[in-house]
């Protein structure tokens, strides 16, 4: 079955699994079920309607609203919304009910969701067991780290994503690696430098798709080679001699080996896809995973759908940045539950619909910020038998609203558009989203300053920016040159750098083999077949 998108115009698909998958999460409420509707958004449309309420990096100064102490926030000071720090959130010293709200059915439920949001206390940032480690935001457990959004379990690393990683600079979904700048979906690797989709290697640098190799230099589609610039085989001694001409200090020779090795990737097939362990998979970047389709940034997922950068999920669908989740549909941030849709940053939650920042809780409705609750519909603590009474009325007014079954709407997000992860996948100009009814943030107002001192300005942007102490160590250990660039401007670099996270139809360049792959049919790369690419010569 094919529909139009309700936001973009697009024809999409929906199978016969993912109606199975409809009706196998739809509610059961007093015996009676809730059935959820098909999606009236493309997927796309509801990727970039969830991350419209994710703001990984922009961070702001403001007060708390509980002890009127200066804190760090991803909620801009303007907003309007009550901000708590993270211990004070977590505290005793506030209680999520007393913020409940009667349902009004003269109302509709974004509406009340809306108002209530505008009530309970956020927590400024989202970490967990963090030390040393002011400004960074959706992390856990890591230490004496610096502008890094997203990972857990890392050390003594500024700017990008890296996890489990120590030591590393300016990364992109980065795993188990130490010292390494300027590197993106690489995996146990070390000291790596500008250097993609490298796995278990060390010391590279502007390596592309290298795997177990170490000492090699501008080197693409390598398997456990060593001593190698730009794929040509030297020996220890020679190797040595060329490294030294390669002046990595001077910004001038950088730019020149990365044009260099630009032009050489064009002229090196790539696999369709990047997958290990799979079976009956589509996507890209899937690791351990079966029967799930466009998926992209995925460990160990199970008969899923409609997924980006997600580990253990079984059976979920439309769902992005969590982890240990099943029967989930709609659904984005934390982790470990189960039956959770249309909801933000949950955890060990179970049953709980259109609800965000819930943690530990079952049976919860419309709900804001509530730990060990049960049967709650907008913070108001009902009895079972008054929840299951009045939720299958509310849902009733929200599909003849059109509302049952649709994620919330993108104007009620606690974030302007171009904040969010959503403006760095799916860019819209201000007068763009201002048209769509998003909201958009108007920088705040500075005079950015010529270079000086310690002050940088960006040469992309203008923006001012300093360096970090631990910054200057790194380069100066590795004779690496400081940036030209801000690290914002440094992030949308490396995001193009990627393949979209999107399929198109096309054929492999070598046996003309039918193949759905990231790379659009319209892109210069030679892109093979599993089998064509498998026959290579490393």
């Amino acid at each position: 079955m094919n529909k139009n998108c309700k936001q973009c115009g697009a024809e999409f698909e929906i199978t016969d699994s993912d109606l199975k998958f409809y009706d196998k999460i739809s509610p059961v409420i007093a015996g009676k079920r809730q059935s959820v509707p098909e999606p009236t958004f493309c997927p796309d449309c509801r990727m970039q309607r969830r991350f419209a309420f994710r703001n990984e990096r922009n961070l702001y100064k403001r007060k708390s609203d509980l002890s009127g102490k200066e804190i760090v926030t991803c909620y801009h000071p303007d907003e309007n919304v009550k901000v708590y720090e993270q211990d004070e959130w977590w505290g005793d010293k506030w209680e999520g009910c007393d913020f409940g709200m009667d349902y009004d059915f003269n109302k509709r439920f974004f509406e009340q969701f809306d108002e209530l949001q505008k009530k309970v206390p956020m927590i400024a940032l989202h970490t967990v067991n963090n030390q040393n480690s002011q400004y960074v935001n959706y992390t856990g457990e890591c230490k004496d780290c610096y502008m890094i959004f997203g990972p857990v379990y890392s050390e003594d690393c500024l700017y990008g994503s890296p996890y489990y990683s120590k030591n590393c600079i300016d990364s992109l979904l980065v795993r188990d690696s130490q010292f390494c700048y300027q590197c993106i979906t690489c995996e146990k690797c070390y000291q790596c430098f500008f250097s993609q989709d490298c796995v278990n290697s060390d010391d590279l640098s502007f390596c592309y798709d290298c795997h177990g190799c170490s000492d090699c230099i501008a080197c693409t589609g390598l398997r456990n080679k060593k001593h190698q610039i730009f794929n040509k085989q030297y020996t220890p001694e020679d190797y040595e001699e060329k490294k030294k001409m390669l002046d990595f200090s001077s910004m001038e020779q950088l730019e020149n080996i990365s044009r260099k090795f630009k032009d050489q990737k064009l002229h090196v097939p790539r696999r369709y896809s990047v997958e290990v362990s799979t079976e009956n998979c589509t996507g890209n970047y899937i690791y351990q995973s079966k029967t799930s389709n466009d998926c992209y940034d995925v460990q160990r997922a199970w008969d899923c759908r409609y997924l980006a950068q997600t580990i253990d999920t079984k059976d979920c669908c439309d769902c992005n940045y969590t982890e240990e989740n099943e029967l989930a549909y709609e659904y984005m941030g934390y982790y470990r539950d189960v039956h959770c849709m249309f909801s933000i940053v949950c955890a060990n939650s179970s049953d709980v619909f259109y609800s965000a920042y819930c943690m530990s809780c079952k049976n919860c409705f419309g709900c804001i910020g509530l730990r060990h609750k049960e049967y709650c519909i907008l913070n108001k603590q009902y009895a079972k038998d008054e929840y299951e009474e009045l939720l299958p009325k509310i849902i009733e007014k929200m599909r003849r609203h059109g509302e049952w079954g649709e994620y919330f709407p993108i104007k009620i997000s606690p974030f302007c558009y171009n904040e969010t992860v959503a403006n760095e996948y799916f860019p819209l100009s201000e007068e763009e989203a201002i048209k769509r009814g998003f909201r958009w943030r108007q920088k705040d107002k500075r005079d950015y300053q010529k270079p000086h001192g310690d002050v940088l300005a960006c040469a992309s942007c203008g923006k001012n920016y300093k360096l970090q102490k631990a910054e200057e160590i790194f380069y100066k250990r590795y004779h690496l040159p400081s940036p030209e660039k801000c690290p914002d401007c440094r992030h949308i670099k490396r995001l193009s750098m990627r393949p979209p996270r999107k399929l198109w139809d096309r054929e492999c360049s070598n046996c003309k083999k039918s193949i759905r792959s990231s790379y659009s049919p319209n892109q210069p790369e030679i892109i093979y077949c599993d089998e064509c690419y498998l026959k290579q010569t490393y």
